[in-house]
Formats: structure tokens, C-alpha cells, sequence
């Protein structure tokens, strides 16, 4: 009998700076909602198309709920130049790099689960499955919007097949 005990609370952390590095090598994407991300656009703004260049997940609390990320974006209204807010809830992520030199403090990117004609799905509960209705997903679009999170708090992750998400609107 095995009595040696595993350290989960490095288990999610060492498979985020796996992908991580996956995806640095494929392509090195920043993020569009960031402070650091807004000072870079203002100094030098660049695009980087590439395939396949994300391998979205879903991360678990330690009370075994999926955690559901959730941002607000600033659009405007047609042609009137009136601007307005609005919030999306996600449980699907892009880990976009870990922050300063840190094992466990990554910067994600909220991505929305879209159908073949590009609408986003209301989700009925906040349940994962609920954002995957039927069989009517068919990509992720990104968001440009980030969030920071410790690792640490969280104690499963579900890895997605590697996608090239639709660029953020």
C-alpha cells in the first residue's frame, strides 16, 4: 500500500504552466482587457494569427463546483457613439501567463462557447453543461477579458481539445 500523499494543490498548477508553454510555443497571444496589454496597444500595437493556438479548460473549486468566471466590457451602441456595459459569465478559460515569476498566479481570458451561426448560449444554471445546449456548439470565441486568479484555490481542471478561438468582438 501506497502511503506517500500526493500535493494536488501543485497538480493544477503544474498542468496550467504545461499549457502555458504549449501554447508560448504555438504562439504568444496577449490579452486585449489589461493594464499591461493597454500600455503595450498604446505603444506598439501587433497581431499574431495562428492555428490551433489554445487549449481551453474548466477549473474546479476545492468544494468540487466548477468556477465560473465572470467580466464586464464597455461597446457601443450602433453608430450613435452611446457606449454601454455588459457582463459575461464563462467556465471556459485560456491561461494567458503566469504573473511575476509566480508558480501559481496566471492571467486568464474568459472564453464564451458559440454556435455554428456565432450566437453565444444563455446558460439556464451555472452548471458547465448548461453552457453547452445540445449539440449546437461548435467554437469558443475569446473575450479580451482577463482576470487574475491564484491556482492554489482550486482543485481540478479539465482540459478541452487545442481550438484557434474566434477573435474577440
Amino acid at each position: 500500500m501506497n502511503t506517500k500523499k500526493h500535493n494536488f494543490d501543485e497538480c493544477v498548477c503544474e498542468i496550467v504552466q504545461s499549457i502555458v508553454d504549449a501554447q508560448d510555443s504555438v504562439v504568444n497571444q496577449c490579452c486585449t482587457s489589461s493594464c499591461e496589454q493597454s500600455i503595450q496597444q498604446l505603444l506598439s500595437p501587433r497581431v499574431t494569427p495562428a492555428a490551433n493556438t489554445t487549449i481551453p479548460f474548466i477549473l474546479y473549486c476545492k468544494d468540487c463546483e466548477p468556477f465560473i468566471g465572470s467580466g464586464v466590457f464597455q461597446d457601443e451602441l450602433g453608430s450613435s457613439g452611446n457606449t454601454f456595459f455588459g457582463c459575461v459569465e464563462t467556465p471556459i478559460f485560456r491561461a494567458k501567463k503566469f504573473l511575476n515569476n509566480s508558480d501559481c498566479c496566471v492571467q486568464l481570458e474568459l472564453l464564451l462557447p458559440v454556435t455554428q451561426g456565432g450566437s453565444t448560449p444563455e446558460p439556464t444554471n451555472r452548471d458547465v453543461c448548461s453552457y453547452f445546449p445540445g449539440n449546437n456548439i461548435r467554437n469558443f470565441q475569446a473575450t479580451g477579458i482577463c482576470l487574475t486568479v491564484d491556482l492554489n484555490c482550486f482543485c481540478g481542471i479539465t482540459c478541452l481539445d487545442p481550438i484557434t478561438p474566434l477573435p474577440a468582438s
